[in-house]
């Protein structure tokens, strides 16, 4: 288990008792798990803007029927290379299709891939979600090997 080390934190009583509404709806089971998973969320909104490597997942809706939409989509897909790790694809109804797909790479060519493939006529909602690669990660609510030794 690593090292913790105690700081102390001023906060206007207000603030305080929001922040205390807050981390009871989400349930956390103390003040320092909650400032621990901001932090976390500080710390991979600088990764996110260095540029440097995070895994991400982008989640589209979009209609099957628009010509020539599942051939871009794919297009798109093989040209990213290895970046694309994997994708899932379901069918929600008659018109619409669900999928997610997992990528790896540094921010910017990840952001620049779930761009183009939200650009396409018929992509009608479509979310990217960045995170930490886990190369580097400090502090993870799980900080152990899994299986193998560091």
């Amino acid at each position: 288990m690593p090292q913790l080390s105690r700081t102390g934190v001023s906060l206007e009583e207000d603030l305080l008792k929001e922040f205390d509404r807050l981390i009871k709806k989400r349930g956390y089971a103390n003040r320092s798990e909650a400032f621990r998973d901001l932090i976390r969320d500080a710390l991979l909104t600088e990764t996110i803007d260095s540029n440097k490597p995070v895994v991400g997942t982008l989640t589209l809706v979009y209609d099957h029927h628009v010509p020539s939409l599942s051939q871009k989509l794919t297009e798109i897909q093989h040209a990213a290379g290895t970046t694309i790790l994997a994708a899932t694809h379901i069918h929600l109804d008659h018109h619409y299709c669900l999928e997610v797909v997992i990528m790896k790479g540094r921010s910017k060519d990840l952001q620049g891939i779930a761009d183009r493939i939200l650009a396409l006529r018929g992509v009608d909602l479509g979310k990217l979600v960045l995170t930490n690669s886990g190369k580097d990660l400090k502090g993870g609510k799980h900080d152990h090997p899994h299986g193998a030794s560091r």
